[in-house]
C-alpha cells in the first residue's frame, strides 16, 4: 500500500509568523523563483530580508572578517603576492578582454 507524505519543514528556532500584503505581479514572481528553486516563498522572503537588512550572524562574521585582515602581513616566506597575481591574470587577459 503507498501512502502519499506531504513535505513538512522543521525549523529549529522559533519563528515567529507574520502576514505580508503583495501587490499580484511580485506574488506571481515570489511564486515562479519558489517553484524553479524548489523553496518555499516565505524561505526567499527571509533570505531577502536577511540580504537587505542583514541576517542575525551579520555581526560574528564582520568579528572574524576584522580577526582575520593581515592575518599574513608579516610573513616574510611568502613572495610578492601582487606580482603572483599579476601572472595568474596575464594568463587569462586575452579570455578575460574577449568577454568584455
Amino acid at each position: 500500500m503507498l501512502v502519499a507524505m506531504r513535505a513538512t519543514a522543521m525549523y529549529i528556532h522559533h519563528m515567529h509568523r507574520t502576514q505580508l500584503y503583495l501587490d499580484r505581479a511580485t506574488h506571481a514572481r515570489l511564486k515562479a523563483v519558489a517553484k524553479r528553486r524548489g523553496r518555499t516563498v516565505s524561505d526567499l522572503v527571509r533570505e531577502a530580508l536577511a540580504l537587505v537588512y542583514g541576517s542575525p550572524n551579520a555581526g560574528e562574521r564582520l568579528a572574524t572578517l576584522r580577526g582575520i585582515a593581515g592575518l599574513w602581513r608579516d610573513r616574510h616566506d611568502l613572495d610578492d603576492t601582487e606580482a603572483y597575481v599579476r601572472r595568474l591574470r596575464r594568463d587569462t587577459r586575452r579570455a578575460r578582454r574577449s568577454r568584455s
